[in-house]
């Protein structure tokens, strides 16, 4: 595939926002309350989430998380209540207003192209709807896991392990092999439990022993 440059992390990046944006618009009230696949966050929480990560340039996130004590679950925990609304709602229209934001912390542009990815899954699957992402942002994202630990250690988890697509021409990394649908591998690489279960290959249940 052709490399990405910035300006086109920022078109997938806003593309996957409009996606998901358009799941959300139908949800019901018990929906929105539904727990997500992110810890204990719900639906509504994971949004709001998004919208904080949309808004956050360095300077914030710098002061955001020298104020947490360098906790990130306090400093997420801030930056989530400041963006959640007082209706599911204003939540959702927050997150509207931000698909088109080019705010980021760092010039990782797969890592938060992979976050709006991860947790659009950690909202659909759930709630058992079908979010599928654009094939040339989940490459992209595969890559940037496998070859880098950021926000998770997922470069670590599949040291010393290959992975391969078979929906779509990925391949990566060199020893026993981790196969599957580029999906499942992107959210066993961020850490979902959910996702690995459906890998095969010799090195799949290596894969799943090392996030148990």
């Amino acid at each position: 595939m052709t490399p990405v440059r910035d300006s086109g992390y920022w078109t997938l990046i806003h593309t996957e926002r409009a996606r998901l944006v358009s799941l959300l618009d139908g949800l019901t009230a018990a929906q929105w309350r539904a727990l997500s696949l992110c810890s204990d966050w719900t639906i509504e929480q994971v949004v709001a989430h998004l919208s904080a990560a949309a808004n956050t340039g360095r300077w914030a996130w710098v002061r955001s998380i020298v104020a947490a004590g360098f906790n990130a679950a306090k400093h997420n925990a801030r930056l989530l209540s400041q963006y959640q609304g007082r209706t599911p709602e204003e939540t959702l229209s927050i997150f509207h207003d931000s698909i088109t934001a080019t705010i980021a912390p760092t010039k990782d542009y797969p890592a938060f192209l992979g976050e709006v990815i991860v947790h659009g899954q950690d909202i659909a699957s759930p709630l058992g709807q079908t979010l599928l992402p654009d094939e040339k942002a989940l490459c992209e994202v595969a890559r940037f896991f496998a070859t880098k630990d950021f926000a998770v250690n997922s470069k670590t988890l599949v040291k010393g392990l290959s992975l391969e697509a078979d929906d779509v021409d990925f391949r990566i990394g060199s020893g026993p092999l981790v196969a599957g649908k580029l999906l499942d591998l992107v959210m066993a690489l961020a850490g979902r439990p959910t996702f690995a279960a459906a890998l095969r290959g010799e090195g799949a249940d290596e894969l799943r022993h090392r996030m148990s």
